[in-house]
C-alpha cells in the first residue's frame, strides 16, 4: 500500500524516521511514471533537480521546517525560480529569475516543488480543456473534464502525486476543479494571498488557491502562504489567526437558496447529492435558513457578461497584438470580447455591483455560512467540445460571484454521486470568514467522505489540527489540563485555544506522582525508543496569558521543551526527577486518560 501525502501521514513518517524526503523523491518519480499523463505537467522538475531539494530540506532539519520534504505542485501561471511560465501558451513563456511570494514562503518552510502543472491557457475557463499542452485525465472517469482552469493541479493532488497545489481562483478555478476530483479547494478571501508573481487574469480578483486531500491541510498551507505582502498593491491585511483551524460549533446556521432559485441543468443526481449534503449539516448541528440568492447570482453574471472581462483583455492585450494565432480558439474569443466595453460601462457595472454587494451583505447577518453546490453538474469531453462556451458559462453559476462579493470560499467533498463521479459543496462567508469556514467544512468532509482524492486511501485520523495566530505560544497539556480533566478550567479562563490532539515520540516515560492533589501525571525525558509516544493537548495562549499559566505551576512539575511525534517541538510539562520517588511507571498505557480509565 502506497503512503499517503496528507500532511498528518507524512509528518509522522518523517518524525520516525520510516522515511526521508530523498526517499519520498524517489518514490514520487515512479509514481508520476505510472501514471503516465503528461498532460497534467507543462514542466516536472529532473530526478536531479527534486534530490537537490530534498537534500537541502533534510541538511536544514525537521524542526524548523513546518512543511519539511512535503512535495506539492505549481499551476503554470505562477512564477517557480528558473523554470518557465507559459500560462498553457508556449510564445507567451518567459523564465523568472525569483518564485512568486507565496511558493518562496512554502519552499522557505520545507515544501518540495515537483514541478508546474497545465491549465485552462492563461486561466481562462472552469473546464480544464482548453491547452495546447492536452487535457489532464480525470482520475474518475477519463472521459469526464477534469475541471479548470486549474485542471493539472487538481489532478496531481487527487491521482496521489504531490501533497497539496496551488491554482488560481478568479471565478472558481480552484473550486470546480476541486469538485470534480474529491479535493478540498481553498479560496482565501481577497488579498489574503500574494499575486506577485502570478499572471494575471482578472487582476482586481485574482487570488492564489490551495487544492489538498482535507481541509486540516488546507488551513495549514494557507497559514504559511499567506501573508501580507507590501509588494503586491492588492494584498490586504489579514486579521490573526484566519487560518487557524479549530472543531466545528456545535450549533450554527447555515444558508441554503430557496429550491426555486437552484438550477441543476436536468442534472438530478447532484440535485440529489446536494440534499445530503444539507441533511449531513443538519446533523452536524446546522439550522437550515433558506436565503434570497439573487443578489449573488447576478454579481455572478456580472463576471463575463459585465465589463470585467476587460480585465483578461488588458492581462493578454500586448501579446495578443504580436502573436494571435497562438492564443487557443475559444480563449481568443472571450479575451478579444474585452475590447468592446466602454469606460462608462466599467463604471455603470461598478455601481450595480455595490447595490448588489450591500444586498448580499444582509445574508451574513442571517447566518454564518452560505451552502452552494461546488459545480451544478458534470460534462464530457466531447459534450465541452460541442458547446465550449454555455457548459463553461453554466459551470460558474455557484462560483463566479465569489471574488466580485469579496467573499471566502472552501469547496469540500461531500460524496459520489449514483454514476461513481464526485460531488462537493462551497462554504461561503464574508470577508477574513476563513477559519471559521475551514471548522466546519472540515466536520462536513469527515461526516461524508472517507477516502482522499481518487487513491482510495483513507482520510487520516485528526482530531484537530490547528494553526499558531500571531503572538500564540503552544503549550502541551499531558495531565490534570486535560479536556475534562479537573484543572482544564485553568486554561479556558486565559481564553486558550485547544489546537490538537497528538502524541510525543518515543523517548517519555509517564509516571502517575504520590499523594498530588488532584491526581497528576509527570513526564521525563529519556533516550529515543526508551519509552512511549505519549498523548498530549496542544493548546494555543496569548504570550500574556501563557506567562501567567507558568507562573502558578507549583513543583515539582514545570515547563520544558516536548518533542511531538509530528517532528514539532513545543512547550510542554515536565517533572523533576526528584519527585518519581514513590510514583508508578504508566507509560504503557500511552497517556493520563487511559491511566485513569484503566485504574
Amino acid at each position: 500500500m502506497p503512503i499517503s501525502l496528507d500532511l498528518a501521514t507524512l509528518r509522522v513518517a518523517y518524525a520516525t524516521g520510516s522515511i526521508t524526503p530523498t526517499a519520498l523523491v524517489e518514490e514520487l518519480c515512479q509514481r508520476i511514471e505510472a501514471y503516465n499523463d503528461p498532460a497534467v505537467w507543462i514542466h516536472r522538475l529532473s530526478r536531479d533537480e527534486l534530490l537537490a531539494h530534498a537534500k537541502r530540506v533534510e541538511a536544514r532539519g525537521l524542526a524548523a521546517q513546518p512543511l519539511y520534504g512535503i512535495p506539492f505542485a505549481i499551476k503554470d501561471n505562477i512564477d517557480l525560480a528558473g523554470v518557465p511560465t507559459t500560462a498553457a501558451c508556449a510564445e507567451f513563456a518567459y523564465t523568472p529569475s525569483e518564485s512568486a511570494f507565496v511558493v518562496q514562503r512554502l519552499i522557505d518552510a520545507g515544501a518540495i516543488p515537483i514541478g508546474k502543472t497545465n491549465l485552462d491557457q492563461f486561466a481562462t475557463g472552469l473546464v480544464g480543456v482548453r491547452s495546447p499542452y492536452g487535457v489532464p485525465r480525470n482520475p474518475f472517469h477519463p472521459e469526464m473534464i477534469p475541471g479548470g482552469s486549474s485542471s493539472g493541479s487538481a489532478v496531481a493532488v487527487s491521482a496521489g502525486l504531490v501533497t497539496f497545489s496551488l491554482g488560481t481562483d478568479t471565478a472558481g478555478s480552484g473550486r470546480v476543479p476541486a469538485a470534480f476530483n474529491n479535493l478540498v479547494g481553498l479560496k482565501p478571501t481577497k488579498g489574503a494571498f500574494s499575486i506577485r508573481g502570478v499572471v494575471p487574469a482578472c487582476r482586481s480578483l485574482d487570488c492564489v488557491s490551495v487544492f489538498s486531500l482535507t481541509v486540516e491541510d488546507a488551513s495549514a498551507i494557507a497559514a504559511i502562504a499567506g501573508g501580507f505582502d507590501a509588494g503586491d498593491p492588492f494584498a490586504r491585511c489579514a486579521p490573526s489567526g484566519i487560518f487557524a483551524f479549530a472543531a466545528a460549533p456545535e450549533k450554527f446556521r447555515f444558508g441554503v437558496p430557496a429550491p426555486t432559485q437552484l438550477d441543476w441543468f436536468g442534472d438530478t443526481q447532484s440535485a440529489e447529492c446536494f440534499a445530503s449534503a444539507v441533511a449531513s449539516l443538519e446533523a452536524l448541528g446546522g439550522v437550515r435558513i433558506e436565503i434570497d440568492f439573487s443578489p449573488f447570482r447576478d454579481a455572478a453574471r456580472l463576471l463575463y457578461e459585465g465589463p470585467w472581462v476587460a480585465e483578461r483583455w488588458s492581462a493578454v492585450r500586448d501579446f495578443h497584438a504580436k502573436h494571435a494565432d497562438a492564443i487557443f480558439p475559444v480563449t481568443r474569443r472571450i479575451v478579444e470580447g474585452g475590447a468592446k466595453p466602454l469606460a462608462v460601462d466599467a463604471f455603470e457595472a461598478g455601481y450595480k455591483l455595490a447595490t448588489l454587494r450591500r444586498v448580499a451583505d444582509v445574508t451574513w447577518t442571517k447566518v454564518d455560512t452560505l451552502v452552494l453546490p461546488t459545480a451544478a453538474t458534470i460534462y464530457t469531453r466531447a459534450q465541452l467540445e460541442a458547446d465550449p462556451i454555455t457548459l463553461n458559462s453554466r459551470l460558474g453559476t455557484y462560483t463566479n460571484f465569489a471574488n466580485l462579493l469579496d467573499t471566502a470560499a472552501l469547496a469540500v467533498p461531500t460524496g459520489f454521486r449514483a454514476d461513481g463521479l464526485p460531488f462537493g459543496v462551497t462554504l461561503f462567508g464574508p470577508a477574513w470568514s476563513d477559519a471559521r469556514l475551514a471548522a466546519l467544512g472540515g466536520a462536513l468532509h469527515r461526516a461524508t467522505v472517507k477516502t482522499t482524492g481518487a487513491t482510495g486511501l483513507a482520510l487520516p485520523t485528526v482530531v484537530i489540527n490547528a494553526s499558531l495566530s500571531e503572538g500564540e505560544i503552544a503549550l502541551a497539556v499531558v495531565g490534570a489540563h486535560l479536556s475534562g480533566q479537573p484543572l482544564n478550567s485553568q486554561l479556558t479562563a486565559l481564553n486558550a485555544r485547544l489546537l490538537r490532539t497528538t502524541r510525543t515520540t518515543d523517548s517519555y516515560r509517564l509516571y502517575a506522582l504520590a499523594g498530588t492533589v488532584p491526581p497528576k501525571p509527570g513526564l521525563v525525558r529519556g533516550a529515543p525508543k526508551t519509552g512511549g509516544a505519549i498523548e498530549v493537548e496542544v493548546w494555543a495562549l496569548s504570550a500574556a496569558a501563557f506567562g501567567s499559566f507558568v507562573a502558578a505551576i507549583p513543583p515539582p512539575l514545570g515547563i520544558g521543551t516536548l518533542q511531538l511525534v509530528d517532528g514539532l517541538s513545543v512547550k510542554g510539562f515536565i517533572c523533576e526527577p526528584a519527585a518519581l520517588e514513590g510514583a508508578k511507571d504508566i507509560t504503557s498505557f500511552g497517556g493520563w486518560r487511559a491511566f485513569l480509565k484503566g485504574v
